[in-house]
């Protein structure tokens, strides 16, 4: 059973939909007690870095994702802020993130050789996988996903990117430790492509 974490920080309605429409069982958790048949996980992100936190923290969850992601080892794929509460710190906001990957998230910022940075990145843009993990299985050439963000995680070690996209730059766009997955973009948003991930996803 595929569980989506619903503590109010993401469109949970709409990886429902796609996993109805391939034929794998997903439902919500908001409890810990939702989390005892889990399989997979999905943690989704909508917001910023503290509020994200905060909402974990009062959803009475916190522990029991970890216990699933961290003991039980099964696998987990964090969206958008989702990914970004994987790392150490934000710039965004002054709590801690969860720390299951070395990684700060940073906001991006001009580099001297462009016009000034329209903030959110925000729309479609080419992704390109750097390290094969079965997540973008088919998705090798040609992607294209579905962004909104200002921030971006950075990982202390680079060998955790497992794909890029560039915004005046290069910035890793997902990531991969393990079991762990995080993506920077909504592949609940991204048409063809986020319906292939999230059915690699699935199968994993």
């Amino acid at each position: 059973m595929i569980r989506i974490v619903a503590c109010g920080v993401g469109n949970v309605r709409a990886y429902l939909n796609l996993f109805k429409s391939m034929g794998v069982s997903a439902a919500v958790a908001t409890s810990a007690a939702d989390l005892a048949d889990a399989s997979r996980l999905i943690l989704p992100g909508v917001g910023s870095f503290d509020w994200t936190m905060s909402r974990l923290h009062e959803s009475g969850m916190k522990d029991d994702i970890a216990d699933c992601a961290l003991v039980k080892r099964i696998p987990v794929l964090a969206v958008c802020v989702g990914m970004q509460i994987l790392g150490t710190r934000s710039e965004e906001g002054e709590k801690a993130g969860l720390g299951w990957i070395r990684a700060d998230v940073r906001k991006f910022k001009p580099n001297g050789e462009h016009a000034p940075l329209p903030l959110p990145h925000m729309g479609w843009n080419d992704v390109g996988v750097v390290r094969d993990t079965g997540l973008f299985r088919g998705l090798e050439s040609d992607a294209r996903f579905y962004f909104l963000h200002s921030y971006y995680v950075e990982p202390a070690d680079e060998q955790l990117a497992i794909a890029k996209s560039e915004y005046h730059g290069p910035f890793v766009c997902a990531i991969q430790r393990d079991n762990i997955f995080g993506v920077q973009f909504h592949p609940e948003k991204s048409h063809q492509w986020g319906e292939r991930l999230l059915h690699n996803f699935a199968r994993l």
